[in-house]
Order: structure tokens, then C-alpha cells, then sequence
């Protein structure tokens, strides 16, 4: 198969936009766009600096001020991977694009999609609680959720004005929260898109609701290695230690998030030498960031005491 490697070139932008499409925090990578990527774990993200106003001086003019432009390189700490083997009898060259896409897509969207999804949320609280920008020991109820929610939604707006807000919000606590019996009518439906991210889904206050599978809002998980008794299954579990998150409200341009499949190759069955078969190697790396000057735009309700 002479083109495999335009092949893997294929697979890895596919798989990169099924992420941002599909991830319940797919619409965090939007705030990824001026990153620049060129492969391997590092990434440089822009920080852009400005000097304040200055008075005008009718002799003088304007104050010049600067402006800064500068490229701070980060590290991916999220470094995962699998090998995949198709066996010739179940698949040959005329077939390979079709079968390995399917195989791919279903891994992604089975497997790594939530444990994407899982780090993120988790660093994000982990990130809040040590910053004191979160509340625990709150357990969602219909009498009193909708006036919860409510202030903690202000407790952001007071310090930040009407910035657009994404309130990621654990499926049980939803259902609790359309039960509510302080919601005189339904909640509002509209879309909400950001970057390739797009769903409708339920607003108040104008800000969007995402549902989110309870077992990936936790605030902390063990990535498995897959090698170590108990993780040669490979995936993620919540930590033992794992509080469970109700629900996340931050800006849209809080979180950057960045998810990469990287150096993917694909052996053809001449190849490869144990077995007769098609093997194809993943392999991602992903990570996300808040800088610290965002924190004000971030609140994690949790409903363990975090003490």
C-alpha cells in the first residue's frame, strides 16, 4: 500500500476534528486557534501584552504605548497511545480506508472521547478548588438547584460583567434541574456552536447547558497505564479520592483546550513481520490550560464538602 502514509495524514485530521466535534468539551479547543503545533508533545500558545491608558497632552500628543507579542511554549502532559492489528483475512487494500476508518472512529468515540473529555473537566476543577474559585457540599435537589445555579452564575458575572458563559453540567443534575420546581416554565433550547463544536442545548440566562456523562465529572481519575497490575485494561477510572462535580461555569475563552493525533502510522501486511495483518499505530497527546488571569471567570460547584 504505497499511499499509507497519506492514509495516516487522513486519519489524523479526521480524528482530531471527531474530537472537537464530539467531546462534550469539544468547544474548548476554539480557544486553541492561535496555537502553533508542529508536532511532539510542545505547543507554543500567544500571550499577547498591552500598556494601559495614558492622558493626552494637547503639546505632546499620545503616550506610545507597547505591545507585546510573545510565544510561550507548553507540554502536552497527556502522552497516550494503542496499537491496532487487522487481520488480512477480515480486511485487504481495497476495503483498508473504509474498515480502519470505522475501527478508528468507534475507538475514539467509545474510548478516548470520554477520557478527553474526563482530564479536562477534572484538571479544570483541580485548577478551581486550588485557587478558591469553588463550593462543595451541595447536593442537587429540585426544590432549590434552579437558585443555586443562579448564584453561582451571578458570583461570575459580579466580578467579570455579561461575558458569555458555558455551564458543563453532570446529566443527574440536569434531570434535577428540569424537575425543578422553581422553573415556572421550560428552559430555553437554542444552538450553541464554537469552533467545530456544535449542539442544541438548553440556555439559562442566556448561557448554555452542557450535559455531561456523570462518570467523566469527577474531580480526579487514574489514567491507566496498561501495563501496571489492575491497568493492563488500559482507559481511566475516577481516583479514589474523586469528588463528584455538579457543575462547571467559566467564559468561553477560559479553558484552552488541545488535543493532537500525532507521528500515526500505518503498516502494510508485508510489513509486518508477526503477523498477517494491516497494524496501525495511535497515538495522542492532549492537555488544557487556564491562565491566571482567567480565574475570575471560573466557579466548580461540587457536591462532596471539599474539605
Amino acid at each position: 500500500m504505497a499511499n499509507a502514509i497519506n492514509y495516516s495524514t487522513l486519519f489524523m485530521q479526521a480524528l482530531d476534528a471527531q474530537i472537537a466535534q464530539l467531546a462534550t468539551s469539544g468547544w474548548m479547543e476554539r480557544n486553541a486557534g492561535q496555537v502553533i503545533y508542529n508536532g511532539g508533545k510542545e505547543i507554543k500558545i500567544p500571550k499577547i501584552t498591552v500598556d494601559g491608558l495614558a492622558n493626552y497632552s494637547r503639546e505632546d500628543g499620545y503616550t506610545r504605548g507597547a505591545v507585546g507579542l510573545d510565544y510561550e511554549t507548553m507540554t502536552m502532559t497527556m502522552d497516550r497511545g494503542k496499537q491496532f492489528l487487522l487481520d488480512s483475512m477480515d480486511i485487504n487494500e481495497s476495503n483498508f480506508v473504509a474498515n480502519a476508518s470505522t475501527v478508528m472512529s468507534e475507538f475514539q468515540r467509545l474510548k478516548v472521547i470520554p477520557e478527553v473529555d474526563a482530564y479536562r473537566y477534572s484538571k479544570i476543577a483541580a485548577l478551581a478548588i486550588s485557587k478558591g474559585k469553588a463550593s462543595g457540599g451541595y447536593t442537587p435537589s429540585v426544590d432549590d438547584i434552579f437558585t443555586k445555579l443562579k448564584t453561582d452564575i451571578a458570583t461570575v458575572q459580579d466580578i467579570i460583567g455579561d461575558v458569555p458563559l458555558v455551564i458543563s453540567m453532570s446529566r443527574t443534575t440536569k434531570n434535577a434541574l428540569d424537575m425543578s420546581k422553581e422553573i415556572s416554565r421550560q428552559l430555553a433550547i437554542d444552538n450553541f456552536s464554537s469552533g467545530q463544536y456544535n449542539a442544541k442545548v438548553s440556555m439559562i440566562d442566556d448561557c448554555p447547558i452542557i450535559p455531561v456523562p456523570s462518570m467523566r465529572l469527577k474531580t480526579a481519575y487514574v489514567f491507566n497505564d496498561g501495563k501496571t497490575a489492575g491497568q493492563t485494561a488500559g482507559g481511566f477510572t475516577p481516583d479514589a479520592s474523586a469528588k463528584n462535580i455538579n457543575w462547571i461555569i467559566c467564559a468561553q475563552n477560559v479553558p484552552i483546550a488541545v488535543s493532537k493525533t500525532d507521528n500515526m502510522k500505518i503498516f502494510t501486511p508485508e510489513e509486518v513481520q508477526s503477523h498477517d495483518g494491516y497494524l496501525m499505530d495511535y497515538r495522542k497527546y492532549h492537555d488544557l490550560w487556564i491562565a491566571d488571569n482567567k480565574f475570575d471567570a471560573l466557579f466548580v460547584n461540587v457536591k462532596e464538602a471539599l474539605s
